[in-house]
């Protein structure tokens, strides 16, 4: 008679750490684990391919070495499973075939997928313990402790408590290195000079026949979404994870803090990591991330601004962010502060929009899975803010399209810091902007055929004139803003005719579907610095 099943360790897609706290007195003899690939966590939000095969190929990778470490494995394929239904039906199901005594989960990155499960056991009728994940430097419970009292959060408060915890670039003396905690102003390069030079793109790793299986079957089953996987080449596994960690701090991480901030046509990866979906599948613990760019600095490979930008990305930003999220679900995602409700415009989907910077940025990011912060924040994300979209569409976009969204950490950058729907929680204000700015930290502008400097007329850029509208929209809420103070006060400077030639423009834009008119009775030129 075979042994009765003790517990069954319930593994996600995006947990895919052998030493998981849900393994922790994991028995081969008595104990087994269930994963499952549903289309629910493809279609709840309609991913992209790069997205959808990336975690499949992770998933597929993972099961084969649990494997190989001598556990049980009872997987669900996607064929297997089906088109309908989603992880609460498959473990359900899982529970009245393999009877476990108990089920055992680390702490889901999704809200939404953890009170699923939650219920589903509870239904079943069978235990299900939660435990922390220790993938993080930070758990919940301290974040709250660190939240407790305070009127306000703020990312650098935190970011130093961390930075002293945890003994990261410190002197002997336990105050920062180099005398600061933060080297942000020297991290804002443009690459106007003449664009990236001896850049090395990031190594590569190409499909093995698990990938192309599933890339095989992404492109059959889910032809209709977005994206491309002829150029997919991500790590899928811990070994090639830590292969392009290696690559990063050899090759880019030296430039990465002068020009984390710069955007250049048609280069997706810049001086940028390509680490963030590894660690968010946790194929990657971050601190061996932040432990080998400390390490660059302290063998004198690499400046201290591009070590301590880099590790306050990691360190500082990636657990603020997840501590904000799970402080403030499930209702965190309904906040709307700004009374956005705008549609997304259809463009988000295809790239096919006259702004040069928007094109590269949104194309990007369905053919590849990524942009990086700036084009996310100051791109994709400021368009959307200053358009008036409805911030849940704008996250549910990028919940879609970006191979290193989870939702703790794409909800709060997205709805929070990008968005401002949060009044204020994430960032101390909105980060609003005209195309001058774009202009400068790009050379996206030079192949437009908008100006960023006029904010009226067939030449106006977008950007510019939005921004303008955005700051008379909401006047009265960001003149409150000591941070917004002076932007608002620019409006003063602009004659009431003025104000109503761009009221007019950015009412045309928005009927237009997000994208400028082209045609007769548009507004007469108006150039604003």
């Amino acid at each position: 008679m075979p042994r009765p099943l003790r517990h069954l360790i319930l593994v996600l897609g995006d947990q895919l750490d052998l030493a998981a706290s849900a393994f922790d007195g994991f028995d081969c003899a008595q104990d087994a684990v269930w994963m499952a690939e549903v289309a629910e966590e493809s279609t709840h939000v309609w991913s992209g391919r790069p997205r959808i095969a990336l975690f499949l190929s992770a998933m597929r990778h993972h099961r084969e070495a649990l494997r190989a470490a001598g556990r049980t494995v009872h997987y669900r394929e996607l064929e297997e499973s089906g088109k309908g239904g989603g992880l609460a039906e498959e473990l359900t199901r899982a529970i009245a075939r393999l009877k476990p005594q108990r089920l055992i989960l680390t702490e889901p990155g999704d809200w939404r997928v953890g009170e699923a499960l939650v219920q589903a056991a509870k239904a079943a009728g069978c235990p299900l313990e939660v435990r922390d994940d220790r993938h993080f430097y930070a758990t919940r419970a301290d974040f709250a402790t660190h939240a407790r009292g305070r009127k306000q959060l703020r990312m650098e408060y935190f970011y130093r408590e961390m930075r002293r915890k945890h003994g990261v670039l410190l002197d002997a003396a336990g105050e920062p290195e180099g005398g600061q905690w933060n080297f942000d102003p020297e991290n804002r390069g443009s690459l106007l000079a003449g664009g990236p030079a001896g850049l090395k793109a990031p190594v590569k790793f190409e499909p093995d026949a698990i990938t192309r299986g599933v890339i095989d079957l992404v492109n059959r089953v889910f032809a209709d979404h977005p994206g491309k996987l002829d150029q997919f080449d991500w790590p899928v596994t811990t070994v090639e994870a830590r292969v392009a960690l290696q690559d990063f701090i050899a090759h880019r991480l030296e430039k990465f803090g002068q020009y984390q901030d710069a955007m250049w046509t048609e280069e997706a990866w810049l001086y940028h990591s390509r680490l963030a979906a590894a660690m968010n599948l946790k194929l990657l613990d971050p601190r061996e991330v932040v432990g080998a760019a400390e390490q660059a600095w302290r063998k004198g490979r690499v400046p201290l601004a591009a070590a301590e930008g880099f590790i306050r990305q990691i360190l500082g930003w990636r657990e603020y962010v997840r501590g904000v999220y799970w402080r403030s679900m499930p209702g965190y995602v309904e906040l709307n502060a700004l009374e956005a409700h705008g549609a997304l415009p259809q463009f988000y989907w295809t790239g096919d929009v006259p702004m040069v910077c928007l094109s590269q940025a949104i194309r990007q990011s369905l053919e590849l899975g990524y942009a990086h912060h700036i084009q996310r924040l100051m791109v994709t994300g400021l368009y959307g803010l200053m358009l008036g979209v409805e911030p849940r569409k704008v996250h549910e976009w990028y919940l879609a399209v970006y191979v290193d969204a989870v939702e703790w950490v794409e909800l709060p950058n997205t709805l929070g810091m990008s968005q401002y729907a949060d009044g204020g929680i994430m960032a101390s204000k909105p980060y609003v902007a005209t195309g001058k700015y774009i202009q400068r930290m790009s050379n996206y502008c030079a192949g437009c055929r908008f100006d960023p400097a006029k904010a009226t007329g067939p030449e106006a850029c977008p950007f510019t004139t939005l921004y303008w509208d955005f700051l008379q929209r909401h006047e009265k809420r960001l003149a409150a803003n000591p941070r917004m103070a002076l932007q608002v006060k620019n409006l003063a400077r602009l004659k009431p005719a003025e104000l109503a030639a761009i009221r007019q423009q950015a009412g045309a834009i928005r009927a237009n579907g997000g994208v400028p008119p082209v045609g007769p009775g548009e507004p007469g030129l108006l150039a604003l610095t």
